[in-house]
């Protein structure tokens, strides 16, 4: 078992707290996502779980043992790094191999048969006697995985192990990374800023701002139903819309009412308790639709387009809603041109609530069906 129980965990550099008491379990065998902005802790967290960095206070646990003063190649992890760490002066072979004598008690010629799968794992084969600076990036990012690969750990660390990656070979190399873990099964963690990396690597992302876990979910989950107004807001591109509004009843029926529109709200368990307030309204562009294709039935409202910008498979339009923006997806061979008056409407099953205060959710309109709750970690 390769379970990681992160119970309270914290650290501080002098008056700097980088990690502020974080409740996280990771399950044995599964590829959970770190992810955040830079400086929000989430590197800080990976390194106290690979021993990097000291642990100032809380319990940290890699198969149910305490690992808090246990030394790095004791704990059975192998990281991967941002910057692949690689040995300029060693072949390829030689810094997959570099350590395993005194980290183990392999022999020479188990090492090489580990070298070996490893290399054929990654395609590598062909580029063992080359020394880094004659490999491209990608084939770097390779042999640095092989090294974590020989070694056999109970868990992976990978630290942005793609961020100096051109777009197309990032691409390439998540696809290798996924089917790679499919085959082996290796509990790991991976540390991202990228959004789009997290939500198609992870089982589960756990998201980081500030030093503190603010959701763990499922990709799809943490997409449909975010937490609070920073998840909605990190997670998907372009953003989520989100705007003040006031919640109200109205002939019978909840509306959240905005200076450009309102819109009334499905009833949904809870809705009376924020009749009244103050909120952020959220939905994101792909929820909104031009009135065209839209029922009769359906509220709409004009907003200004100002920039058009073709995406090849969708037109994003950035528009004007009284002194907001506004971003819509259309269908990417639509005509519409800036400076044109369009007429749109919500789609009723997407929208979000979120307190102007804390920045919790309040309400998703459509009913969140999991039985877990997105908030903790478990």
């Amino acid at each position: 078992m390769s379970e990681i129980q992160l119970q309270q965990l914290v650290k501080k550099y002098d008056d700097v707290t980088a990690v502020k008491g974080i409740d996280l379990n990771v399950r044995d065998g599964e590829f959970l996502v770190l992810v955040g902005p830079s400086g929000c802790g989430k590197s800080t967290t990976l390194r106290m779980v690979a021993g990097l960095e000291d642990v100032t206070d809380g319990t940290l646990q890699i198969g149910g043992n305490v690992v808090n003063d246990v030394a790095p190649k004791e704990r059975s992890i192998a990281m991967v790094f941002q910057n692949y760490a690689l040995y300029p002066h060693m072949t390829a072979a030689q810094n997959m191999k570099f350590g395993m004598k005194s980290a183990s008690d392999f022999s020479s010629a188990e090492i090489d048969e580990r070298v070996e799968n490893a290399a054929e794992t990654l395609s590598v084969t062909d580029l063992l006697d080359r020394k880094p600076k004659e490999l491209s990036g990608g084939e770097r990012q390779r042999v640095a995985i092989g090294r974590a690969l020989v070694r056999e750990p109970e868990v992976f660390l990978l630290d942005e192990p793609l961020s100096n990656l051109d777009a197309k070979l990032r691409v390439q190399m998540r696809a290798e990374l996924l089917k790679l873990h499919q085959d082996l099964s290796t509990t790991t963690i991976y540390v991202t800023h990228d959004q789009t990396e997290a939500m198609t690597l992870g089982d589960r992302v756990a998201v980081m701002d500030d030093g503190v876990l603010q959701q763990v979910a499922p990709p799809q989950e943490l997409y449909d139903y975010p937490a609070n107004r920073f998840v909605a807001g990190f997670i998907g591109e372009p953003s989520m819309n989100v705007f003040p509004v006031t919640v109200r009843r109205q002939n019978g029926q909840c509306v959240a009412e905005h200076s450009g529109f309102t819109i009334t709200l499905p009833e949904r368990e809870g809705l009376d308790d924020i009749a009244g307030v103050e909120a952020d309204f959220g939905v994101r562009p792909e929820d909104i639709t031009l009135a065209e294709n839209l029922s009769a039935a359906t509220e709409t409202f004009k907003a200004e387009v100002t920039v058009r910008e073709p995406l090849g498979e969708l037109l994003l339009l950035h528009c004007r809603l009284g002194d907001e923006e506004l971003q819509v997806k259309v269908e990417p061979r639509s005509q519409i041109q800036p400076g044109d008056k369009i007429e749109v409407g919500f789609n009723k099953e997407r929208l979000h609530l979120f307190d102007m205060t804390d920045g919790d959710a309040l309400y998703h309109s459509t009913p969140q069906e999991t039985t877990s709750d997105p908030i903790t970690a478990e």
